[in-house]
């Protein structure tokens, strides 16, 4: 066998893998949109792998919209995930810029403690950060999930930001400086804009962990008024498990699904030239 017919075999087996792989991991989401789209009767009569009858019970999404509270908690997560996700670019960004640009005593200590903090699970400090949150009143506080969320996403963004930056030619910063630009105009103005394909590998990523936090959340907040999306998605499998009301509950785990899965469908370019183009300086 030679090479061109030996490439062409291991390509073949490469992309049947693939395959597979892509049936495997599209079935479980195909499943769920399809079973949001029955009633009951079909789930008990028929097999549950079955395809939906016509007409299509559409009504699940509103039902469980307005019945069962995910109109609030979709909202809830929604502002959250912006807000997390916005303060931790804005923090990422700028202290990514000081370590990856200038040389200060303990500048490389900082950047791998930083670093050390992504091996170390959000899930180990949530005893004291209950503590800490309740002495200062943010517990039950969108606010507080929000402070908190964006700590556990800072590492990963400096992480990403700071081979970002390194990248740039410090000439810019030179030339930004003669032309009479300030530090901080320099930065906003001309290093920020560069890294733009950093910043939006760093907010998608943020966003699609944030929007998915589950153990946090519930250890933080206990008021029905203030649950996200994924903790109130568990509420309502668990109240369900007495009703049996699985085309709702299905619709409620693809409005969950469905704003994640149109970012990565939109950004996935940025995301997979983002991981790339700060890896090597």
């Amino acid at each position: 066998m030679d090479n061109r017919k030996r490439f062409s075999f291991l390509r073949a087996i490469a992309l049947a893998f693939m395959m597979i792989w892509a049936v495997c991991v599209l079935y479980p989401l195909v499943w769920t949109i399809l079973g949001a789209l029955k009633d009951n009767q079909q789930f008990l009569l028929n097999k549950p792998w079955s395809l939906p009858q016509i007409p299509l019970v559409w009504e699940n999404f509103s039902n469980v919209w307005n019945n069962y509270h995910v109109g609030t908690y979709f909202t809830n997560s929604l502002i959250v995930t912006v807000g997390s996700t916005l303060l931790a670019l804005l923090l990422s960004s700028t202290t990514s810029y000081v370590i990856a640009r200038f040389r200060f005593t303990g500048s490389q200590v900082l950047y791998n403690t930083y670093l050390a903090s992504m091996m170390i699970p959000m899930i180990l400090g949530l005893i004291p950060l209950f503590f800490l949150l309740n002495r200062f009143g943010l517990i039950n506080n969108l606010f507080g999930l929000t402070l908190v969320y964006a700590a556990s996403v800072l590492p990963f963004g400096i992480f990403v930001m700071v081979g970002f930056f390194k990248t740039l030619p410090k000439e810019l910063d030179e030339s930004a400086s003669i032309d009479g630009a300030s530090f901080y105009g320099s930065f906003f103005r001309i290093m920020l804009p560069l890294a733009q394909p950093g910043l939006i590998t760093v907010g998608i990523m943020n966003v699609l962990n944030i929007w998915n936090e589950y153990i946090m959340g519930t250890v933080l907040v206990n008021d029905p008024s203030k649950y996200t999306l994924p903790i109130g998605i568990a509420v309502m499998q668990a109240e369900m498990q007495y009703r049996t009301e699985w085309g709702p509950l299905f619709a409620g785990l693809v409005l969950s699904i469905l704003p994640v899965l149109i970012i990565y469908i939109v950004f996935q370019r940025q995301i997979a030239s983002g991981m790339t183009a700060g890896a090597v300086k």
